[in-house]
Order: C-alpha cells, then sequence, then structure tokens
C-alpha cells in the first residue's frame, strides 16, 4: 500500500513538473517579450556583433604628416610609412596645430612630426626622433600607427646600421643589423584581432544576460496575471517546491542548450574564429553554466515585480559583469571586493573557462577550477531559488485564505443582515 502510495506521488510529481514545463515553455513562444530575449536575440544579436568586428583588425587608418625636415630621409620613411597596409597618408600639414585640428574633427587618428634637424643629426651620427601622436580613444588605430611607426624605424635603422658597417657578405649585414633572431608565433589569437580576443566571451554573457531578461519578463508577468500578484499561482499541479522549480528550470534549459550550440560552434564558424573546442569539454562546460545561470536568474526573479524592472536590473549590470570576467580588463588588476563579486556571477566561469577551451584547445581537466565553481554555483542557487519559491507559495497561500476567510466573514454578515431583515418584516406582518 504505501509503495503504491509513493509510487502514485512519483508518478504525480513527473506529470506535474512536465506540466509547469509545458506552460512555462507555451508562455515563452505566446510572450513576445520572452520570445524577443531567449530565441530572437540569441540567434540575430551574435550574427549582428560578429559581423561589425569580422574584418578583425583596421586597414588604411588616415595619418596626417607635418614634416618640418623637407628631407630624403624623412621622405623615406613617410614612403614606407605610406606602404604598409594598416595606416594611409591622408594629409600633410605645415603645423601641429594644423594636424591637431584634423584629429579633433576625426579626419585622421595620428600625427607624424618630423623635426628640422632630422636628417642632419642621422649624418651627423647622433640619435634622433620622429614625433607619434595618437587618438588614444580608439586602441586599434592607436596600435596600427603607434607599431607602423616603430616597424618603418627599425628598418631604417637597419639600413643605416649596413651603411655604416664594414661587412663584405650579405649574412654578415643580418648578424650585424639582428645579432639576436626571433620569430613571432602567435600561438591561440593567431589573428591578432579584436573578434578572436573578445567576442567568444561576450557570446557567452549574451547567454546569461538574455536568459536573465526571459525570466525576469515571464515572472513579471506571472505576478500580472494573479490575482494577489504572486509569483506562483494557486493550481493543483503547483503543489510542491521541486516540481515548481525543476518544471521551470526545464524549460529554460532546453532552449538553452540549442542556444549556447549556437553561439559556441555555429557563430564561430560563420565569421571564421579561432575555435578549438572538443565536444566533451563544450557540453561539459555548457550544462553547469546553463543551469547556474537559470537558476541564478529564477533566484533574482523574485525581485521583479513588474515586467520593465528586469530591463534596469539586467541591462545595467551587463558590462560591469564583461569587465569583471577579466575578459577586457586583467584580473589581476580587478581589485579584491570586485573579484569576490566576481565569484557569485556565473558568467564569470563561464566566460574564462569557455575562451580557454575555444581559444587554447583546453580540456574539462584544463578548466578544473571554473568547472567546479559552476557545478557549486549550481547547487547553491537551485537551493537558493527552491528557498525562494518556498517563500512565495507560503506568502499566496496565506493571501488565499485571508481572502477566503474574508469572504466567509462577508457571508456570515450577509446572512445575519438578511435574517435580521427577516425578522423585522414577520414583526411588520404580525
Amino acid at each position: 500500500m504505501e509503495n503504491n502510495s509513493l509510487l502514485h506521488r512519483i508518478k504525480e510529481g513527473i506529470l506535474d513538473t512536465c506540466y509547469i514545463c509545458v506552460r512555462e515553455m507555451r508562455g515563452t513562444i505566446t510572450d513576445e517579450g520572452v520570445l524577443i530575449f531567449c530565441v530572437l536575440v540569441p540567434l540575430l544579436y551574435p550574427l549582428l556583433y560578429s559581423w561589425i568586428y569580422n574584418n578583425e583588425v583596421v586597414r588604411e587608418v588616415p595619418v596626417a604628416i607635418v614634416d618640418q625636415s623637407h628631407t630624403n630621409a624623412s621622405r623615406e620613411y613617410i614612403r614606407k610609412f605610406d606602404a604598409s597596409p594598416d595606416t594611409k597618408v591622408a594629409y600633410y600639414c605645415t603645423s601641429l596645430e594644423e594636424a591637431k585640428d584634423l584629429t579633433a574633427k576625426q579626419q585622421v587618428h595620428g600625427t607624424l612630426y618630423f623635426p628640422e634637424d632630422f636628417e642632419r643629426r642621422l649624418y651627423r651620427g647622433e640619435q634622433t626622433k620622429v614625433g607619434v601622436y595618437c587618438d588614444m580613444s580608439l586602441m586599434l588605430t592607436y596600435k596600427a600607427i603607434y607599431q607602423t611607426a616603430q616597424v618603418v624605424a627599425s628598418d631604417m635603422n637597419a639600413q643605416i646600421q649596413i651603411a655604416q658597417s664594414t661587412d663584405y657578405t650579405k649574412r654578415d649585414n643580418e648578424i650585424t643589423t639582428k645579432p639576436l633572431d626571433f620569430d613571432e608565433v602567435p600561438i591561440f589569437n593567431t589573428t591578432g584581432g579584436y573578434g578572436n580576443a573578445i567576442l567568444p566571451g561576450v557570446l557567452m554573457l549574451i547567454l546569461q544576460q538574455t536568459l536573465l531578461l526571459g525570466i525576469g519578463l515571464a515572472a513579471g508577468t506571472a505576478r500580472e496575471n494573479n490575482r494577489f500578484k504572486d509569483l506562483v499561482p494557486i493550481s493543483k499541479h503547483y503543489n510542491g517546491i521541486f516540481r515548481i522549480v525543476l518544471g521551470k528550470s526545464l524549460c529554460y534549459f532546453m532552449i538553452y542548450m540549442v542556444m549556447g550550440a549556437y553561439l559556441a560552434l555555429v557563430i564561430p564558424h560563420l565569421y571564421h574564429f579561432t575555435s578549438l573546442v572538443s565536444a566533451q569539454a563544450i557540453i561539459g562546460l555548457m550544462v553547469p553554466y546553463i543551469l547556474a545561470c537559470t537558476f541564478f536568474g529564477m533566484m533574482l526573479s523574485c525581485l521583479v515585480r513588474y515586467r520593465e524592472n528586469v530591463m534596469l536590473l539586467v541591462v545595467f549590470s551587463s558590462v560591469p559583469f564583461l569587465f569583471m570576467t577579466g575578459l577586457s580588463w586583467p584580473q589581476s588588476n580587478i581589485p579584491g571586493f570586485w573579484q569576490g563579486v566576481a565569484t557569485i556571477i556565473p558568467s564569470t566561469f563561464g566566460v574564462r573557462g569557455f575562451m580557454r577551451i575555444s581559444s587554447m584547445g583546453a580540456t574539462l581537466q584544463d578548466i578544473q577550477t571554473e568547472y567546479q565553481a559552476l557545478w557549486i554555483q549550481v547547487l547553491v542557487y537551485f537551493f537558493a531559488t527552491c528557498v525562494v519559491y518556498r517563500y512565495q507559495i507560503i506568502s499566496t497561500r496565506r493571501r488565499a485564505f485571508n481572502h477566503m476567510q474574508r469572504l466567509k466573514e462577508m457571508a456570515e454578515t450577509a446572512k445575519q443582515l438578511k435574517g435580521a431583515g427577516s425578522d423585522i418584516d414577520t414583526q411588520k406582518d404580525s
């Protein structure tokens, strides 16, 4: 008898979990806001973002020239600088002030300045200088101008060394100009571009933020449709904490496993980003990452009273979350307090783990720290979500009970008034 009762409860729990999952899935499809953030944004936004940065590096950056020397040496430097694929000589100016005005108008992103004694100091065997002024507001343009200026200077230095040397063979010239030879071989970010360095991590952050938005909008809708403005409706199917939490999370987990595969595999392939992922590593990372994001979002959904609130909460946090991952700012330079805050955010470990898997070909053993941290977050946020929903269930039942009590009291009062009215009518008739 006890076994039959236990089996019946297990069967009922499974059926209720499936019912809640199906209802949540239906709400995701029929609610335009949730559909946009949970499906359309993860599908379309990465395409736009990756397409914008698909060129990886900047080319033909416009530069102004202020040549006070007007010599063969300065013209040779300018010619080599202009021949580089990264930079382009766009204007010749008579003064630095004129070049500064062009920079302010964004017509150029940098300036080369040659002093009057540029060639004279070279012929004297003295050290001369070339002034390089860059617009630091754009890192990529600054990098293109500064590195090109360094390469041209190194090449001209080598020519001067060869001209002043007493070597007889080309091999002697090579040793004179480059006594310590080296080959620059990029190991991970082979293109040296912005896309390979940043975008894979941004894609993982998009997963978290859109999931938080979708769960928050669904919670706001649930409160608006509930008579008592509660998160959990009054229904025989919503009669247990675990079936509610598992039913809702199963819906988002199924949707975002598909979205995770799309962002981790399809987008890098379409835009030719470096991708060294293996099936075991990516599945092993995605499962705890999406679960942690789901339970994190469900826990925070208790703070959402209206649908609009979640936009302010999530969109505002996107940039701080990106910085705390250590992706766009060195992790070692982040203050200790913010590193502590970063440990409670799933995207911190999700982005770090995915970057190592995608760019470096890491395995689950190589990202053991991030992998274990995500599973710890899954457990912590799961039980925290259960506590939140337990409180919501108790709160809903209390309000429903109080409402029923008020209805009963009103019914009793109405019945008493009706009875008193009947007695008065009888007395009048008598």
